[in-house]
C-alpha cells in the first residue's frame, strides 16, 4: 500500500516520519442511489489515531450529504459521487483542525474534552494545548461520541512489562519440561544398566576371580624400570673441563648483576613528578590499546550477525569493565556519527537493548556511555541525544527512573557545564510532565 506524509506542509520531506496510506475509493451504486465508498478509511484513521468515523462524518459535514461508517464491516460511505482528490482535500483539513499540533505541527495529539464541553488538542510531542474551533459541525459529533482516552506512558509500560514476564515464565516452564524429560529418559537408561548386570552376574565363577588393576601394573613396570638405572658422575678430562667453565660462567654472572645494581645506586632518584608523569602516560596508552582491542574484536563479532543470545555471550566473555566494554561497543555501532545519529541508533536500539541485558545496572552504564561519547563525537550527535533518549525509551530499553537518576547525577557533578544537560532539559521536562499527569488521573 503507498505512503503519504501526514499533512500538505511535509509533502516533500523524505525523512518525515509520520506517514499514512492514500486515500482509495470507489463509487457504487447508480442514480438516485450513487455512494462513494472510501475503502481504506479505517487503515487512514489508524495512521491519525482518530476513529474512522469522525472522518467519515466530516466528509458529510463538509459536502452537505449524508454519510454513515459501519464499525461491523468497517465501510465508509458517502452519498453522492465524489473524486478522490475532492475528498483529499477535505481529508488535509480534518487534519489541520483535528490531528496536527496547532504549535509545532506533530500528529502526536490527543483530543479532550474539558469540563465546559470544549475541545483542546494536547501535543505528546512539545506539550502544547491547542482550542478546537467550536463552530465547526463536527464539533457537536465529537462531543456526543467521545474518543477513548489514551493510556499514560506509565501504564503502556506496565502492560509491556507484564508481558515480558508472561514470555520469562512459559520460557522456565518449558525448560523445567526439559529436566523432567532427561530426568525420565535417565531413570529408563538405569534400569536397562541393572537388568544387564544380572544378567553377567550369572556367569562363570572365572569372571568373579581377583585381577591386578591396570594402575598397579603400570606402576610395578616403572619401580622395575627404576631398578635397572645406574647413577654414576663423568670423571673424565672432559667433564671436568666442562664443569670448570659452568662454575667460571656463573661467577661472572654474579659480578655483572653487582655492577648493574651498584650504577642504580649512583644514579639520582627521579622526582616524584617525573615518576607520576610516566605513570599517567602509561596509563592512557594502556587504556587506548585495550580500548581499540575491544572496538576491533566488536566490529568482527558484528560482521557476522551475531543473534541476541550469541551477542549476550560475546559481550560476558570479553575482557575490561562493564563500562569499558559499553564504551567500546557504542564506538563500534556509532563510529564517526554525526548528524542523523538519533536515526542510527533506531536502526540498532536492538544491540543496545542485549547489552543492558549483561548484567545489572547496565542502563546506567549505557547512559555514561553516551555521555561519554557525545563528548567526543560531533557537535551535531549531542544535539540529537534527546532524540536518542526518547527513541530508547519507547523502545523499552532504557527505564524513566535511570533517566532521571543519571540526570540529577549529571547536574550536580563536575559535568555539569556540559551541553548534553542543556539539549536533554526538554525531555525531561516532557518526563516529569507524563508522570505528573498520571498521579493526577
Amino acid at each position: 500500500m503507498a505512503l503519504q506524509n501526514i499533512g500538505a506542509s511535509n509533502r516533500d520531506d523524505a525523512f518525515y516520519r509520520y506517514k499514512m496510506p492514500k486515500m482509495i475509493t470507489k463509487i457504487e451504486g447508480r442514480g438516485n442511489g450513487i455512494k462513494t465508498n472510501v475503502v481504506n478509511m479505517v487503515e487512514i484513521a489508524k495512521a491519525l489515531a482518530r476513529p474512522a468515523s469522525y472522518t467519515t462524518k466530516y466528509f458529510g459535514c463538509e459536502l452537505g450529504a449524508q454519510s454513515k461508517f459501519d464499525e461491523k464491516t468497517g465501510t465508509s460511505h458517502v452519498n453522492g459521487a465524489h473524486d478522490t482528490s475532492k475528498l483529499a482535500g477535505l481529508l488535509e483539513n480534518f487534519i489541520k483542525k483535528y490531528v496536527q499540533c496547532y504549535g509545532c505541527g506533530n500528529p502526536e495529539t490527543e483530543i479532550i474534552i474539558t469540563k465546559t464541553q470544549m475541545l483542546t488538542l494536547k501535543c505528546a510531542a512539545c506539550g502544547f494545548v491547542s482550542d478546537v474551533d467550536m463552530r465547526d459541525k463536527l464539533t457537536t459529533f465529537i462531543l456526543k461520541n467521545p474518543p477513548e482516552q489514551k493510556k499514560s506512558a506509565k501504564e503502556k509500560k506496565a502492560m509491556r512489562r507484564a508481558d515480558k514476564e508472561q514470555l520469562k515464565e512459559g520460557e522456565a516452564a518449558d525448560e523445567e519440561q526439559k529436566k523432567l524429560k532427561k530426568e525420565a529418559a535417565k531413570k529408563k537408561g538405569t534400569s536397562g544398566s541393572k537388568a544387564s548386570s544380572k544378567k553377567k552376574s550369572t556367569g562363570s565363577d572365572e569372571d568373579h576371580s581377583p585381577t591386578r588393576s591396570q594402575g598397579d601394573e603400570i606402576d610395578q613396570a616403572a619401580e622395575d624400570e627404576d631398578d635397572d638405572i645406574q647413577w654414576q658422575t663423568d670423571t673424565s678430562l672432559e667433564a671436568a673441563k666442562k664443569r670448570i667453565q659452568e662454575q667460571l660462567s656463573a661467577v661472572t654472572a654474579d659480578m655483572v648483576m653487582l655492577s648493574t645494581t651498584e650504577e642504580k645506586k649512583k644514579s639520582p632518584p627521579k622526582s616524584p613528578e617525573r615518576e607520576k608523569k610516566s605513570e599517567t602516560k602509561s596509563h592512557e596508552n594502556g587504556a587506548d590499546n585495550t580500548h581499540g582491542k575491544l572496538v576491533d574484536e566488536i566490529k568482527q563479532s558484528l560482521k557476522t550477525g551475531p543473534n541476541a543470545n550469541q551477542l549476550k555471550t560475546f559481550l560476558g566473555t570479553l575482557s575490561g569493565t562493564p563500562q569499558e566494554v559499553m564504551d567500546a561497543l557504542l564506538e563500534a555501532l556509532f563510529e564517526g556519527a554525526g548528524k542523523g545519529f538519533s536515526k542510527e541508533v533506531a536502526k540498532k536500539k536492538n544491540y543496545l537493548a542485549v547489552a543492558t541485558q549483561v548484567a545489572e545496572g547496565s542502563q546506567m552504564v549505557l547512559l555514561h556511555g553516551l555521555e561519554s561519547f557525545t563528548a567526543k563525537a560531533n557537535p551535531d550527535a549531542t544535539k540529537e541525544v534527546a532524540l536518542v533518549l526518547k527513541s530508547l525509551y519507547d523502545a523499552d530499553v532504557l527505564e524513566e527512573e535511570f533517566i532521571m537518576k543519571w540526570y540529577q547525577q549529571g547536574l550536580s557533578g563536575k559535568t555539569k557545564t556540559s551541553q548534553i544537560w542543556k539539549n536533554i532539559q526538554p525531555f525531561i521536562e516532557w518526563l516529569q510532565s507524563a508522570e505528573s499527569e498520571t498521579e493526577e488521573e
